[in-house]
């Protein structure tokens, strides 16, 4: 007695749904994303900004993962895209993390530094200007874990279970 081909898949290790899952995955770490920032008020630092970015990307490549389960290939190379984007947006994510806990430097544009070597007028006009939301600064924790920490770990999650995914979809 032969099992029919979705159950076998699935005792594998990876369904058709795996893309799926993967874009679901993104879409809330998104959806999350977008309600502490018009809801609760809280506002994105560019680093915020480029996790969301990674997510998208991760989204975008698991749909296609999804259309494409039927020809292995384009499978395996989707799925592997979204683990590159997911493992890029963990990497942010953790960079994030060191900028918060003051472990290292973040960009220029996310500290509020003041570029020298201005006239007086281009200086009150960037003081005047509105101050950039700071990357080292926690908006947000639970049990001592930032936004950016919680990010970094679903997004390493996801970019672990999309390589296995593409690893098992490449197998015969």
């Amino acid at each position: 007695m032969t099992m029919p081909p979705s159950v076998a898949s699935t005792l594998r290790g990876t369904s058709r749904y795996t893309g799926l899952a993967l874009a679901l995955g993104s879409g809330a770490a998104l959806l999350v994303a977008l309600y502490f920032q018009y809801v609760e008020g809280l506002p994105p630092c560019p680093l915020c900004i480029d996790q969301r970015y990674a997510h998208g990307a991760a989204i975008a490549f698991a749909l296609l993962a999804f259309a494409a389960w039927r020809h292995r290939l384009a499978a395996v190379a989707t799925l592997s895209l979204v683990a590159l984007a997911d493992g890029a947006g963990a990497g942010i994510a953790l960079f994030h993390v060191g900028v918060e806990q003051h472990w290292w430097a973040g960009p220029e544009e996310c500290t509020g530094t003041v570029a020298t070597g201005q006239s007086v007028e281009d200086l009150a006009a960037q003081l005047m200007a509105a101050a950039p939301v700071r990357c080292d600064a926690v908006l947000w924790s639970l049990f001592g874990v930032s936004m950016a920490g919680y990010n970094a770990l679903l997004s390493a999650v996801l970019s672990i279970a999309a390589a296995t995914g593409a690893a098992l979809r490449a197998r015969p």
